[in-house]
């Protein structure tokens, strides 16, 4: 899975809130890719749980628990997306290592759930939240929308 992107439930969740544009047009671009380029997207069954949680209570607009089910069950349900799970023997591996590490256990459980699956790249707008898991790449796909369209705005302006 060397190509791959794994998901963070942020990023899911701002595909589907409209409540914020700038979030929202990174992210519903990258979902949508994600549901026609097979295999190169990847989310957890912890992510589509937590998926579940925000949409339903913690966006600005929350969806019925219907509308929600329906979101997550088009993860479950497409052959695009890879769905990875942690073990027994992930829990305490995280558990074992994570008194050395400042990171959230939830996150470190994301981390060695995607490392037992090959991926090392990782869409969230919580990258400070993966720093310093040396097999983890985050990537802030809102970050990469506004320096390119700020770059586009310079462009724009130079050729006045």
């Amino acid at each position: 899975m060397n190509d791959s992107h794994f998901f963070d439930t942020n990023i899911l969740a701002y595909a589907f809130d409209r409540s914020d544009h700038v979030r929202w047009k990174a992210c519903s671009r990258l979902v949508k890719e994600g549901f026609q380029q097979e295999g190169v997207s990847v989310v957890s069954n912890q992510v589509l749980a937590e998926l579940f949680v925000v949409l339903t209570g913690k966006v600005a607009k929350p969806v019925s628990k219907d509308r929600a089910g329906r979101i997550v069950k088009s993860f479950v349900d497409s052959p695009s997306w890879n769905k990875v799970n942690y073990d027994a023997e992930t829990v305490s591996q995280v558990s074992a290592y994570s008194e050395k590490m400042p990171n959230h256990f939830w996150d470190l459980l994301i981390a060695e759930t995607m490392k037992a699956a090959g991926v090392r790249r990782i869409y969230t707008e919580n990258v400070r939240d993966f720093r310093g898991i040396p097999w983890i790449e985050p990537i802030n796909p809102m970050a990469i929308e506004s320096r390119e369209a700020k770059e586009k705005e310079r462009r724009g302006r130079g050729a006045k």
